[in-house]
C-alpha cells in the first residue's frame, strides 16, 4: 500500500520548524504535530471500510440475539470475530501513527511531544 502525509514539515534549521503557510520559521514549542500530521488517507480509508464491515457484522449478532433459541457459544464466537476486526483497525491505525509521526519525529524537532503521544495512544491499544 502507499502511504503518505498530508503534508510534512521540513527541518530547515536545527531547533525550527516552518509554518504552516510556509512562511518564516517558528519555534519548536509553538508547533504542535495536529497543525500539520493527519493519519495518511490509504490507512484511513481502510480504517473506514473495515469498520463498516464491522458495523455489519455487529447488526448480525443483534439479530443473532433477537432469536430466543440462539446458542451462548456462537453468539460469544461473533462477539470475539468483531473484537479481532477492531483490533485490527486499532493495529492498522497504531502502525500508521509510528511509520509516518513517530520515526520523523527527531526530525521535525517534537520527539518528546510525539513520544508523549504515543504513550497515550498505546493506553486506548484494543
Amino acid at each position: 500500500m502507499d502511504r503518505q502525509l498530508v503534508t510534512e514539515p521540513v527541518v530547515t534549521e536545527p531547533g525550527s520548524v516552518p509554518s504552516a503557510d510556509g512562511g518564516q520559521d517558528v519555534a519548536p514549542e509553538a508547533f504542535t504535530p495536529h497543525d500539520c500530521l493527519h493519519l495518511d488517507p490509504s490507512t484511513r480509508a481502510d480504517a473506514a471500510l473495515r469498520l463498516k464491515s464491522v458495523r455489519g457484522h455487529v447488526e448480525g449478532v443483534i439479530r443473532m440475539l433477537e432469536d430466543p433459541g440462539v446458542y451462548c457459544v456462537d453468539v460469544l464466537k461473533q462477539v470475539s470475530a468483531v473484537q479481532g476486526a477492531v483490533r485490527k483497525v486499532s493495529e492498522a491505525v497504531l502502525r500508521s501513527h509510528i511509520r509516518d509521526h513517530v520515526v520523523t519525529a527527531a526530525q521535525r524537532g517534537d520527539a518528546d511531544q510525539i513520544v508523549d503521544e504515543l504513550m497515550e495512544a498505546l493506553k486506548y491499544r484494543v
